[in-house]
């Protein structure tokens, strides 16, 4: 199991269209994906809906947990999308 905190740079944060990018980047990997919030929420990175009740605001920080045969590639390519902004 590897985790990494990473910080949401994104203007309006995780709403609906980062959060399908978020998932879409998940789901090509077979490892269990999902992250906690401050407080304490814990979503599944692979469902939309449970990342969109997250609530997760702009600058806000989450951390990221990967667990299973691909775990160190989806965590290195989920940190990159989401300081990439999650394509906005």
């Amino acid at each position: 199991m590897v985790s990494k905190k990473v910080k949401i740079v994104n203007a309006t944060g995780l709403h609906l269209r980062p959060a399908g990018v978020l998932c879409e980047t998940a789901m090509k990997y077979k490892s269990k994906i999902c992250f906690n919030t401050d407080n304490n929420y814990e979503a599944n990175a692979k469902s939309v809906l449970s990342v969109l009740g997250a609530c997760v605001r702009s600058g806000e920080e989450i951390v990221i947990t990967c667990e299973g045969d691909d775990e160190e590639e989806a965590l290195e390519d989920i940190v990159s999308s989401i300081e990439g902004g999650l394509g906005e």
